[in-house]
């Protein structure tokens, strides 16, 4: 298993985070590895709802099909998935409201055979992800 997290503080309020997070048609705009929504992103997210996503992590493209685990508007995302080689994703948006600025964290964990393999690498390229994911959130509802 390979866990990963990143934290930033954005100067903008949860629901605007929120609200940008959650819009699909320009989540490539902040969100590193995402390349593409196969059949477009959730229609209506709730807990058990599906959608497909085209990621890249460590320069290889992946498919992976997620399920919503968890859905608490401007507060909780969390979503699960089955990606190639039999890997399971999940990854975790946590929104801690604090004045007019927002923390955000996000957690991911990788676990399956391949990932064993390969578990340093992928630590290291998915927290540069996140890191660079959070960079550009901010400086998009900022």
């Amino acid at each position: 298993m390979a866990e990963v997290s990143a934290e930033a503080r954005i100067e903008a309020p949860a629901e605007k985070v929120w609200a940008r997070l959650t819009d699909w048609s320009s989540y490539g705009e902040w969100n590193a590895t995402h390349t593409g929504f196969p059949q477009g992103g959730p229609q209506a997210p709730a807990v058990g709802g599906t959608f497909q996503e085209n990621m890249k992590l460590m320069g290889f493209p992946a498919e992976v099909d997620w399920t919503i685990e968890e859905l608490e508007p401007a507060r909780v995302f969390a979503i699960r998935g089955k990606g190639p080689m039999a890997v399971t994703v999940a990854t975790r948006y946590t929104l801690i409201p604090d004045g007019d600025a927002t923390t955000v964290r996000i957690d991911g964990e990788f676990t399956g055979a391949a990932v064993s393999l390969m578990a340093g690498k992928l630590k290291d390229s998915a927290t540069a992800a996140l890191n660079e994911s959070l960079r550009k959130l901010a400086g998009l509802v900022t």
